[in-house]
């Protein structure tokens, strides 16, 4: 099939991993060409730089007339002219799961890190284990890992690690992404409810893991969370090897911490003192599952522990983006009611004397939902002082159906946590920077920029 394809077209090239994918194909002797809403840096910058011909906008005209592939982007729906002139046309196309799935994974040791909590460090730190090992793997990382240069490498090598996502995986094809990519390793960090727009319950979330563990191979293994309940269940009708990692007295293999302080954890498994720069019990489960996983391919216990001491974890998470007049600005990725709560006890745990605010921007397809009402006053009652803004694209949202962030701050009221619902960026820091002293730390959680809340926070404290 391969050597009938010459030219390459991407439809939303811009997202990080289509764009990655794009130029390691253009790097392989392909001509690729794509287009984006919105084309721009830094995306379009590394693109351009790689010879890439970008178009902005979506237009039938944009696609070559001798295209051999269509790769489709996640975010590319019915109605899109681009995509109705590929059908038209009876062009040749693919998902972006399927295209890493023909050109990049077939015949290679995959290692898929799934779960709706933890995917991007743990693969980051996986990543970073092999790396310092020698192997030079290939990978592909849904954030921005610290020790490593870029995002993802689709060099050939003989081991590809790589976040496997459970939304699904395009217009055409509503099964989870993670189905493509043909694991011998799969790591379960853990199974909750997420992704409202796309499933119905959780039931049918661990029904899509079910399907990914049905094909990992008996020569494989999968490593499931040993405390989790429900991603126990997702895999007790695995076919393949199991070891059940964890703190609970049925694991296979037993996780201990030995302390938590303001430079990060300390930790044994299997048998090893490890010590870890990040603090919290969910990055000592992330480590754990790496260390696992590491291990099981042979990488030598003293590698493996330089390796984790060394490891600096992901942008924009738990990322101090500042510090102005002894206030800390702090940016974190989380959005799930979970890793809300988590990320809140972590922060505690490393700044134990600081006063901590929480800053809520309920933007993911789930938090805009009233699915999280009742549990996310309980993810931000560890905090000291509470700000949420307007629900995102709220006119997408019927109001039965929407988050109301007004009765969350009543419900954490009542608990006299002092909370707040204000609409933007702006009116928050308003409010917030004349509250603040020094030691103070700022959190603020959004999966999106947030109207660059930070850095107005930033500037206002500077004031």
């Amino acid at each position: 099939m391969h050597q009938e394809i010459k030219n390459i077209h991407f439809i939303g090239i811009c997202g990080t991993a289509m764009g990655s994918v794009a130029a390691a194909l253009q790097g392989q002797g392909y001509r690729v060409t794509g287009s984006d809403a919105n084309v721009y840096p830094p995306m379009s910058v590394y693109l351009e730089s790689r010879g890439i011909a970008l178009k902005s906008g979506f237009r039938p005209e944009n696609i070559p007339t001798d295209a051999d592939l269509i790769v489709v982007g996640n975010a590319i729906s019915r109605g899109n002219l681009e995509l109705e002139e590929v059908l038209n046309r009876k062009l040749y196309y693919l998902s972006l799961p399927e295209t890493l799935k023909e050109f990049f994974l077939r015949g290679r040791r995959n290692l898929v890190v799934t779960g709706t909590h933890g995917k991007t460090t743990t693969t980051s730190l996986l990543a970073w284990i092999f790396e310092s090992a020698g192997r030079q793997p290939g990978y592909m990382i849904g954030g921005l890992p610290r020790n490593l240069n870029e995002p993802a490498r689709l060099a050939p090598s003989e081991h590809f690690i790589i976040e496997g996502d459970e939304y699904d995986t395009a217009f055409f094809d509503k099964r989870s992404k993670f189905v493509h990519y043909l694991p011998e390793l799969v790591i379960v960090n853990n199974i909750e409810f997420d992704h409202a727009d796309i499933f119905e319950d959780l039931a049918a979330i661990q029904l899509s893991f079910r399907r990914l563990l049905n094909i990992v191979p008996k020569n494989g293994v999968v490593l499931v969370n040993a405390d989790d309940p429900n991603s126990l269940e997702a895999a007790s009708t695995c076919p393949a090897p199991l070891l059940r990692v964890g703190f609970s007295p049925s694991a296979d293999v037993s996780l201990q911490v030995t302390d938590y302080g303001p430079d990060g954890s300390n930790f044994i498994v299997l048998g090893q003192s490890f010590h870890l720069g990040l603090v919290g019990e969910y990055n000592v489960r992330n480590a754990a599952m790496a260390i696992c996983a590491a291990h099981h391919y042979g990488i030598a216990m003293d590698q493996i522990a330089a390796a984790v001491t060394s490891f600096e974890g992901v942008r924009r998470r738990q990322e101090v983006r500042g510090e102005v007049r002894g206030v800390k600005v702090i940016d974190d990725f989380g959005h799930h009611p979970t890793a809300l709560r988590q990320a809140i006890a972590g922060l505690r745990q490393q700044y134990p004397e600081s006063r901590l605010w929480a800053v809520f921007e309920p933007r993911s397809n789930t938090t805009r939902r009233a699915v999280f009402q009742d549990a996310l006053p309980d993810a931000f009652s560890g905090a000291d002082g509470v700000y949420l803004a307007q629900v995102a694209r709220l006119e997408q949202l019927p109001a039965s159906d929407r988050l109301h962030p007004e009765r969350i701050v009543e419900v954490l009221r009542s608990r006299n946590i002092p909370a707040h619902y204000l609409p933007d960026a702006a009116s928050i820091v308003a409010d917030l920077v004349p509250q603040t002293r020094p030691g103070d730390l700022i959190a603020v959680f959004s999966n999106g920029g947030f109207d660059g809340i930070h850095d107005k926070l930033l500037h206002a404290l500077a004031q």
